[in-house]
């Protein structure tokens, strides 16, 4: 199991531009971080969505998503 704990947590109001700023800013000090999608942000997009939306926006890789977790590296 990997130790590494979600740094970011994606909540009921969905993906917005400042969780993205802090992603990038997590993704700046950490080359890879996990983010929790918690059931109350799935809408009209389920996981898998949202984490790609999140590699796209924030211009990283999306590693993996298991459950409702998106593990996510910077490029470069």
């Amino acid at each position: 199991m990997n130790p590494l704990k979600p740094s970011v947590w994606i909540g009921k109001r969905g993906l917005t531009e400042s969780q993205i700023s802090e992603i990038k800013a997590q993704l700046d000090k950490k080359k890879l971080i996990k983010v929790k999608i918690l059931k109350s942000s799935l809408g009209e997009m389920n996981q898998k969505e949202i984490a790609a939306k999140i590699a796209s926006s924030c211009d990283c890789e999306l590693v993996s998503v298991t459950g409702l977790v998106a593990v996510l590296r910077k490029n470069g």
